[in-house]
């Protein structure tokens, strides 16, 4: 028996303020909807993504082939209804993006569940606070038994008949399992999971920070390098050989850019330099490449408990142009780096020093890294 996923991603993301769709707010080192596919992706068949209109295209490169995406509608259940329509699975969990991080797990006892023969599953925890009922002028007029209370989640799971026919029948709902208890259906409620919190402002976004052990703690390192020119040596730059260019000397490729990075990364995470980690005294990194010092120190820090926030890489130096190749540089360097921000631009001294008289090249990087 198939298992198809729809991912509700086509909210606007106004009331998080971030002006553009909530979907592609960055949590971590990736963003919601992106821990959204990586939940389901190792139990669904099939994943259909409803999608901002105007951000298809955009939302297709961003989760790569495998991943069908449809256009959103104007409302949740439209947005659902889209992407039910070329649903193959015979059973079906819909997810909101905005619970970024509920896991495979609470994913999988849902799809067991159903399984077992239930035709609507959903994940739920506790109310722990006490709810009142309030009138049209904001007077109490109830207080319900909150040990009858639940708070809602997804992923919810359903048979695909079940919820095709309930989307036939009525229109819209805040949540899907709503459109089954309309219909009379009986809807299962399983244990959900705190982690599974839905991301609707800057407050809930930390909370998801913490979830995933960052802390608040953000730390900085800057690093410069510069070579000379050598005769005879190819140049690498920002990952990249430049072939109609003269190499500069060192004990590795000599890429300034790459080594001011890998200092500024290791200067804020205090786990020494580039001399220290990668130096002349250890032959096993003669020639080694800028990309290949970027890898170990990602390895480094990684193993340290620290997460790249970005890195910024200023070359500076007469020649050669970056401007034609700095896209590709940057992505060879946010590869490097295991998908990080990357930022890269260049300058020159006016004809002062080093670099200005043409002698060599150098470069200067920043970091921003977090605990986690």
């Amino acid at each position: 028996m198939s298992v198809s996923a729809i991912i509700a991603a086509a909210g606007s993301g106004e009331r998080f303020g971030a002006g553009f769709p909530k979907a592609l707010i960055q949590l971590g080192d990736r963003t919601l909807l992106e821990h959204a596919v990586a939940c389901l992706a190792p139990i669904a068949d099939q994943i259909i993504i409803s999608a901002p209109a105007g951000f298809e295209a955009q939302i297709s490169e961003l989760v790569g082939e495998g991943v069908d995406v449809v256009t959103g509608g104007a409302t949740r259940s439209a947005s659902v209804r889209n992407a039910l329509a070329i649903t193959t699975g015979d059973y079906v969990l819909v997810h909101d993006a905005a619970r970024a991080l509920a896991t495979s797990d609470l994913a999988q006892r849902i799809v067991a569940a159903l399984k077992n023969g239930e035709s609507a599953v959903i994940p739920a925890i506790a109310v722990i606070d006490t709810v009142k009922v309030i009138n049209a002028d904001g007077y109490v007029a109830s207080t319900p038994d909150r040990r009858s209370l639940v708070s809602v989640q997804t992923p919810q799971g359903f048979t695909t008949s079940a919820l095709r026919q309930a989307h036939a029948a009525h229109a819209d709902a805040t949540d899907d399992a709503a459109l089954i208890e309309n219909g009379g259906g009986r809807v299962k409620v399983i244990e959900g999971e705190a982690r599974a919190l839905k991301i609707t402002t800057q407050a809930d976004l930390h909370t998801a920070l913490a979830f995933l052990g960052f802390n608040s703690t953000y730390r900085t390192g800057v690093g410069i390098d510069a070579h000379a020119f050598g005769i005879g040596r190819a140049l690498w730059l920002a990952g990249l050989h430049w072939p109609d260019e003269i190499g500069v000397d060192g004990h590795s490729d000599g890429d300034v850019a790459a080594h001011a990075m890998c200092d500024a990364i290791l200067a804020a995470t205090q786990l020494g330099d580039l001399g220290s980690n990668f130096g002349v005294d250890r032959p096993e990194y003669a020639g080694a490449s800028g990309v290949q010092l970027l890898e170990e120190t990602l390895l480094k820090i990684t193993e340290a408990g620290y997460f790249i926030s970005n890195v910024t890489v200023q070359v500076i130096g007469n020649r050669p142009k970056i401007g034609k190749r700095r896209a590709e540089a940057v992505s060879i360097l946010s590869q490097a780096l295991g998908g990080a921000d990357v930022s890269l631009s260049a300058t020159t001294t006016d004809g002062m020093g080093l670099t200005g008289e043409g002698k060599g090249i150098g470069a200067i990087a920043s970091a921003l890294v977090f605990k986690q």
